[in-house]
């Protein structure tokens, strides 16, 4: 059995025998010995161990206070937390306990910092979603590529006419383009 994750070396002149890598060929629009097949940079893996290696202490942080300041118990301890601190600075529990008067220069001077903190980390937490969605899109491609290769050569073993097969993948993706666009 061959181990499918290292590439194996051949003689590019046995694709030029091969039917199905003929047709491949000519996908580009130009019969010139080379498959369409781009160089990709990453290897058909464990998108989660991809994407764990370039996790640090402070990404993973920022996930966590992302996750937090996204959650009802954020707001319902901001909500206890505004609710005291306006009790005790209008002097419900007595005027001598007051410390930031209204209109409560400190509070809006302590949240606004932790809008700015709490914006950084969001965009933070994107950034990583961003670098995983990018991980995700390349094994995809990958994975598509592969399928489609391996299509095309059993396509050819059998001995089915390529071209009629694109004609009825061109009219189903025509059909569900229009399909898709009356419902929008």
């Amino acid at each position: 059995m061959t181990d499918v994750s290292e590439p194996t070396t051949r003689d590019p002149a046995e694709h030029t025998n091969c039917a199905a890598c003929q047709s491949l060929d000519a996908l580009d629009g130009a019969v010139d010995g080379h498959l369409f097949t781009p160089v990709v940079a990453a290897r058909i893996g464990d998108e989660r161990r991809i994407v764990r290696t370039l996790l640090r202490a402070q990404d993973r942080a920022a996930d966590r206070v992302t996750s937090f300041a996204g959650s009802l118990n954020f707001v319902y301890l901001h909500s206890i937390w505004f609710g005291i601190w306006v009790a005790l600075n209008v002097g419900i529990f007595g005027s001598t306990i007051a410390f930031d008067k209204y209109p409560f220069g400190l509070l809006t001077m302590i949240v606004s910092l932790e809008a700015i903190f709490l914006s950084t980390f969001v965009m933070v937490s994107q950034n990583r979603q961003s670098a995983r969605s990018d991980i995700r899109a390349q094994l995809d491609f990958e994975t598509n590529l592969r399928a489609e290769i391996w299509a095309v050569h059993i396509g050819a073993v059998l001995g089915i006419d390529e071209a009629h097969v694109e004609d009825v993948v061109r009219h189903a993706i025509d059909a569900q383009n229009a399909n898709a666009s009356a419902s929008a």
